[in-house]
Formats: structure tokens, C-alpha cells, sequence
């Protein structure tokens, strides 16, 4: 996992990726169908409508290695909805764990990131700067956009993957842009669902919501309906709330097209949950990175030959607004804390 650090204006904030790019002699062999070519055109024209400066860092991108700007915008707004259909018209399955809790009157998250194991050497963690806006960390295996976040105001947003119907995936925000926009421009929980209820949306996701001031939510989003999900309470009477990969209400369940148990996601929720809810520790950091390394049961430990594995974990003290990240499965990775958010 790569570090990089982003200021400036948007459209120098994309040069600066591009140079990245080149000098790693990236290649970009992108190839779309024609559904995907018109997700991602019309989902373009209302990126531009609501978010032109990120717009201008795509351009930044593709003026510096000498790009078709429409198609790799176009591949950029099919990410996380539509990108890969495959001739059995299912849409390509990512997983995630994500979860905020408060323990002693202060607030955290954590989250195991899973992919496929060729998005681990490509995942980054990027300080943005950008003029007038906030500053954040974006965490991605993509650029631009990105699956988590934590920004100077002390809010944290994050996506977790919920399998779409073909026929409900409509031009919008794909959930990706959605955590880049909400880090961007928000300070609050109440701020982020706010605009989640006013962007478009692409497709079927979870957006988990937590900050300083010890609120937290998953809005459950499709391009039809969302559900604000509100926190539940432990045995010592502190909330938490876990976001996998299907919808947790009911209400939302016909909303997606899965069997409630994407790579274990069930399972894996179910380990949190007894987890947290169980609150039987001393240390929030120690136990969260005990957490996701598999300590209290399934939810890092994949098997090999499923080609699918946790290729980061990560943990927000979103209180005190430090970041430690395992740059790697955290079953055999250490949390290294990363000061780039406190720093002037």
C-alpha cells in the first residue's frame, strides 16, 4: 500500500497522480460495453453538476498521461456498481467489514478491507489538501475516489459493497465518490446524510457515518430509497454499529440481489457483533486490531483458493483524530500509526 500526499487545486492535485502514473509506467487497458459506456457518460454529466472540482482532478490525471478523458472518467463512475458484469449479468462481488463503537466516552472505527489480491500492490493512502476544502485521508485500492475515510473535523465516512439489481443501477454517484464528496465537504454525521439524500445515487451501498461527536449511522443507499440505520447498544450500555455486505434492514433487502452471505458477510458481521457487544476490554486500539485480525472469530481468515483476501485493515481514533493502518492482512501485518492528518 502506497502513501501519497495531495494540495493544491484539484486540476495540480491530478497531475500530481498522473506523474505517479507515469513513473510507475502504469497501463490503463480499460475496455467498456455499452451499458457501461452509457452508465458512465450520463453518470459524467451529473459528477460535473455536483462535484466539478474532482472533474478537474480527472482531467489533471489524463492531460498528464495522455488519456481519453471521457472513457477513463466513464470507467471511474462505473467502479463499485458496474464495472465488471459478466455474461451472467451478475455485477463483480467485493467484500469489507467496517464498524464505530464508543468505549470511556470516545469514539472509533475499524475496518478489513477485502479484495481480490491483485488490488493490494495498487491500494494507496492519500493525504488530500485540497484548496478551500477539507483535509482527509482517503484509503482506496482505486485513486480519486475511495472505499474509507477520516477528515480534520473528525468525521469519518466509508462504503461497503452491496450486490445491485442490473435494473436498479441508475446514473449517479457510485458509493466511492460518495465517501470522496462526504470527506470533502462535510464536518458531520447530520451534514453527510444530508447529501446522501440529496445526490444522486448509482447503486445499492452502505455509507457508515461516524464522528467526534459520537454520532454514528449506516445509510443504507439505492438510487430508489435510503435507510438512515441508527446504532444499538452493548452490554455496558455504549452504542456500535457494524456495516458488511447485504442491507441489515428488512425494509432495504429487496433492494439487493444476494443471499444475505457475500464472502461470509453474515459471519463476519456476526463476529463484530458479539464482539462488541460482549465490550469485555481495556485497551479500544489493542481489541480493534485484535478485532480484525481474526481474534474473536471469522473475518479476516479467507481461504487462498478463493482468490479474495483482506488487503488492508484500519483503525480511526476518531476522538483524538489518529489513523493506524495494517498494510496487509492483519493476521500477520502491524497497525502502524500515521501522523499525516495532525501534522501542519
Amino acid at each position: 500500500m502506497i502513501n501519497l500526499n495531495l494540495e493544491n487545486s484539484p486540476y495540480e492535485m491530478g497531475q500530481k497522480i498522473g506523474e505517479f502514473f507515469k513513473r510507475n509506467d502504469a497501463k490503463f487497458p480499460i475496455k467498456l460495453n455499452d451499458f457501461q459506456k452509457r452508465h458512465g457518460k450520463e453518470s459524467l454529466i451529473l459528477l460535473t453538476k455536483y462535484f466539478p472540482e474532482v472533474i478537474e482532478e480527472i482531467k489533471g490525471i489524463t492531460d498528464k498521461i495522455s488519456y481519453d478523458f471521457e472513457l477513463f472518467a466513464s470507467w471511474m463512475m462505473c467502479m463499485g456498481c458496474c464495472l465488471i458484469i459478466r455474461e451472467n449479468h451478475n455485477v463483480e462481488v467485493r467484500g469489507c467489514t467496517a464498524f464505530s463503537f464508543i468505549h470511556n466516552d470516545a469514539i472509533f472505527y475499524g475496518r478489513d478491507n477485502d479484495l481480490p489480491p491483485y488490488l493490494e500492490n495498487v491500494s494507496k493512502s492519500i493525504l488530500y489538501q485540497p484548496q478551500n476544502k477539507n483535509k482527509f485521508i482517503l484509503n482506496t485500492s482505486s485513486f480519486v475516489n475511495g472505499e474509507e475515510g477520516l477528515n480534520e473535523h473528525g468525521l469519518v465516512v466509508a462504503m461497503t459493497f452491496v450486490i445491485p439489481k442490473l435494473d436498479e443501477i441508475k446514473p449517479g454517484f457510485n458509493s466511492l465518490f460518495l465517501v470522496r464528496y462526504i470527506l470533502e465537504n462535510c464536518k458531520t454525521v447530520i451534514e453527510g446524510i444530508t447529501v446522501l439524500k440529496n445526490l444522486p445515487i448509482a447503486s445499492s451501498c452502505n455509507i457508515l457515518l461516524a464522528d467526534k461527536s459520537k454520532e454514528m449511522v449506516v445509510v443504507e443507499c439505492n438510487p430508489l430509497e435510503i435507510n438512515v440505520r441508527h446504532p444499538i447498544k452493548n452490554n455496558n450500555g455504549d452504542d456500535f454499529i457494524i456495516t458488511v455486505n447485504h442491507f441489515t434492514s428488512k425494509q432495504m433487502q429487496v433492494h439487493e440481489k444476494s443471499n444475505q452471505n457475500v464472502y461470509y458477510s453474515k459471519v463476519r458481521y456476526e463476529t463484530v457483533y458479539n464482539a462488541l457487544n460482549k465490550s469485555d476490554y481495556i485497551d479500544p486500539i489493542i481489541f480493534t486490531q485484535n478485532l480484525l485480525s481474526g481474534k474473536y472469530g471469522f473475518i479476516c481468515q479467507y481461504n487462498k483458493k478463493i482468490k479474495f483476501k483482506t488487503i488492508w485493515g484500519t483503525i480511526f481514533d476518531i476522538s483524538k483524530r489518529k489513523h493506524y493502518l495494517a498494510k496487509g492482512n492483519p493476521q500477520n501485518t502491524d497497525f502502524i500509526e500515521d501522523n499525516r492528518l495532525n501534522e501542519n
